[in-house]
């Protein structure tokens, strides 16, 4: 999967914009490369492994 974690006012599923405010958007935050984050859900814990950082303009 693919992200782009922008603010809450352009977050948008369908394009794969998450909100930093969001479970998984706050777990990435701060996170490099090869960290894996578990966030919590309605259903289980899911884990996360980042595996490239773009930074974009």
């Amino acid at each position: 999967m693919e992200f782009r974690i922008v603010g809450s006012t352009e977050a948008n599923s369908l394009q794969n914009k998450i909100s930093n405010e969001s479970p998984v958007g706050h777990a990435l935050l701060g996170k490099k490369v090869g960290d894996v984050v578990d966030v919590e859900t309605q259903v289980g814990v899911i884990q996360y492994k980042v595996l490239e950082i773009q930074r974009v303009s």
